[in-house]
């Protein structure tokens, strides 16, 4: 895959430069090289568990166990995931004052680990735990230490499953993020999409907003999406090649 020319490089950097408030907005393909695969991909952990079965608030009800089976394996691939060169450009970026935020629908929490900031988690974070009947907190090292003796993780005051703190199927949005990113939308000038195909409803229309407000939609995707009519600038290739050289570019860096 051929890096991108420096025409389309400038063309970015000028943008952002020229914003008053730029917003990534990232999925599951940003995380990929950081040993994530996308769950709806082949070989995903939705090709071996049903959604329905495992990660729903029926399944929390119905099936403890299968709920905690699911959430082992998928732990597994969050506890050996580090943040890679995209995670790491957007925190330098905010860092110097060019971006303002990341929307993530990602739960893996690597935008944070790669210093960014102000992370709206459309979809939760996997690093936070609560029951499912009380609501009492758990630090994540206690469940961690727990899901190796014993699934499923129970409550230690009302015996009810502990879930962490991501929006399962058939939940609603937290209503924080929500608002978050909707402001947000309706402030940004420029929007840099990564990693998303934009096929997850609602997370999806943030870019056409920003789109349908005369913003800038900036896109970092292999591949097509469901952008193509509200992209101005695009990036088909890896978002851990491409959004290091866009931070050179704007850091004035060789």
């Amino acid at each position: 895959m051929s890096l991108p020319d420096t025409k389309t490089l400038a063309a970015a950097a000028t943008a952002i430069r020229d914003s008053r408030c730029t917003v990534a907005f990232t999925g599951a393909g940003i995380s990929v090289p950081s040993g994530i695969p996308d769950f709806r991909s082949p070989g995903g952990l939705w090709s071996r568990y049903d959604p329905e079965q495992v990660c729903s608030e029926w399944a929390l009800r119905k099936n403890p166990v299968g709920v905690w089976e699911f959430l082992r394996d998928a732990l597994e691939l969050f506890d050996t995931a580090t943040p890679n060169q995209a995670h790491i450009a957007l925190a330098e970026l905010e860092q110097q004052g060019l971006l303002s935020a990341v929307i993530t629908q990602n739960i893996d929490n690597l935008h944070q680990e790669a210093g960014s900031q102000e992370v709206i988690e459309y979809h939760g974070n996997c690093r936070r735990y609560y029951c499912h009947g009380c609501a009492a907190s758990y630090p994540s090292d206690q469940i961690a230490a727990q899901v190796r003796r014993k699934i499923p993780v129970l409550c230690a005051s009302c015996e009810a499953v502990i879930r962490p703190d991501v929006v399962f199927f058939g939940e609603a949005i937290p209503q924080e993020a929500l608002f978050r990113s909707a402001a947000l939308a309706r402030e940004a000038d420029v929007m840099i999409v990564v990693g998303t195909s934009g096929t997850v409803a609602p997370a999806n229309i943030i870019p056409q907003e920003v789109a349908a407000r005369g913003g800038t939609v900036i896109e970092c995707n292999i591949g097509p999406t469901a952008y193509a009519d509200v992209t101005s600038i695009r990036f088909d290739g890896a978002a851990e090649e491409i959004l290091p050289l866009l931070a050179q570019q704007l850091l004035g860096r060789q």
